[in-house]
């Protein structure tokens, strides 16, 4: 009897978890008449104090903020941009060693700059770009082993193809290489760090067949293309590379592919890619945003277009097993451009750039902040000895075992 009860116990709560869907709560509404923030481009960074902090690109007679949002929804404007300390920040920003936050603002053939900003928005202008060296960020910084900070320019440099480039927190710039063409050219994504202390990213056009590359750089400037997009493996990258756990990296490109809608590419150190999705607009479309990498071992991302035409947030395997999570329907936002932060909670967290609220049936959404729960998962159900066992992986919790023994349940962490 008691087995027949673990069983039946066992098998509701697997059932429950199973039929659970995820779900997304628009926390925060830009509206284009209410807001001194509008059009958030860039993903959310997750704070020392649990709140999330992030940027809009316009705002303010057009020249982008600097937020803060707590889980709840509560938005603060800490900064906004006037021309002379930077405008139109399209990235998102990096977490300091120090505590504070660092970023860049593109301008728009007007100021383009790296700042430093406070959790009480003391904002401190570090570098302003010149065209020399560099000119129009598009992409976030990067935090070194040094400690230093870098980067990307799209544009600038000795052939106008863009940079890379080193800057420490008192602002101090160093040019590592500027891109050719051939090597690459417009590099719009940050620098990923690998184990081996190099950085290794992504330009959007360039390379062999002009529709971009993939390079690894070291910290002493040495620029190496490692592998070329051809349209058919993909095209236009602009998203960060994410590191897997197997020591790949894993990216997107937001064109190209059998259907020219975008893929989900692996690439090893050595330059080996393999192509793992090939977008096809009823399962998302135009991948702009790079992968978030989670304790379950599964990457998450975002497409600005497909699904319902206003974007979806998909699961891939390693494999290339894709799962679309949700589906944006223009109330609870339009066209997400970047990648998801996950919160202490276990939650993902991230932007919409337009989409949101309407008014007597018509968008007038800027953009929005969301929230998305997806359910735990289920690995595998074992049943011996009267008991049985349910391992469950969540995404930024450790992952735990449930046991039901007769009437009693015992999680043991797997972690």
């Amino acid at each position: 009897m008691k087995s027949f009860l673990a069983t039946l116990l066992a098998t509701m709560l697997l059932i429950g978890i199973i039929q659970a869907q995820p779900t997304l709560y628009r926390l925060v509404n830009f509206v284009l008449w209410e807001s001194d923030e509008m059009n958030p481009y860039a993903g959310l960074t997750l704070g020392n104090d649990g709140n999330f902090y992030g940027t809009t690109s316009d705002g303010n007679n057009n020249v982008g903020t600097v937020f803060r949002v707590t889980i709840d929804g509560t938005l603060t404007t800490l900064a906004t941009f006037n021309y002379t300390n930077g405008v139109n920040p399209l990235a998102g920003l990096t977490l300091g060693k120090d505590g504070n936050f660092y970023g860049t603002t593109f301008g728009y053939n007007s100021v383009s700059t790296v700042f430093q900003i406070t959790t009480n928005g003391t904002l401190t202008t570090l570098v302003y770009f010149n065209g020399t060296n560099g000119a129009s960020p598009y992409a976030g910084l990067t935090l070194g082993n040094d400690d230093n900070f870098y980067g990307t320019t799209e544009y600038g440099g000795n052939t106008g193809y863009g940079t890379i480039f080193q800057v420490t927190t008192n602002g101090t710039l160093t040019t590592m290489a500027s891109f050719s063409g051939t090597n690459g050219a417009y590099p719009m994504a940050a620098l990923t760090l690998d184990n081996d202390g190099n950085f290794y990213g992504t330009t959007s056009e360039g390379g062999c067949y002009g529709d971009g590359t993939v390079f690894q750089i070291t910290t002493n400037g040495t620029l190496t293309m490692l592998a070329s997009f051809n349209g058919t493996n993909g095209a236009y990258p602009v998203a960060a590379l994410t590191l897997g756990n197997d020591g790949n990296f894993y990216g997107t490109t937001a064109n190209g592919g059998i259907n020219d809608y975008g893929t989900v590419f692996q690439i090893t150190t050595n330059g080996e890619m393999t192509t793992l999705v090939n977008f096809s607009g009823t399962n998302g479309a135009f991948p702009y945003a790079g992968l978030t990498l989670c304790n379950d071992g599964n990457f998450y991302g975002t497409t600005e277009g497909g699904g319902l035409n206003n974007g979806s947030i998909f699961q891939v395997t390693i494999n290339g097993t894709l799962t679309t999570l949700v589906n944006f329907s223009g109330t609870n936002g339009n066209w997400p451009m970047s990648s998801l932060a996950v919160g202490n909670d276990g939650n993902f967290y991230g932007t919409t750039e337009e989409g949101g609220a309407s008014y007597n049936g018509e968008n007038v959404g800027a953009g929005t902040v969301f929230k998305l729960i997806v359910p735990p998962t289920i690995n595998a159900l074992s049943i011996s000895n009267h008991a049985a066992t349910i391992p469950i992986s969540g995404l930024a919790r450790p992952s735990v075992q449930i046991q039901v023994t007769g009437f009693t349940f015992l999680v043991q962490s797997m972690s």
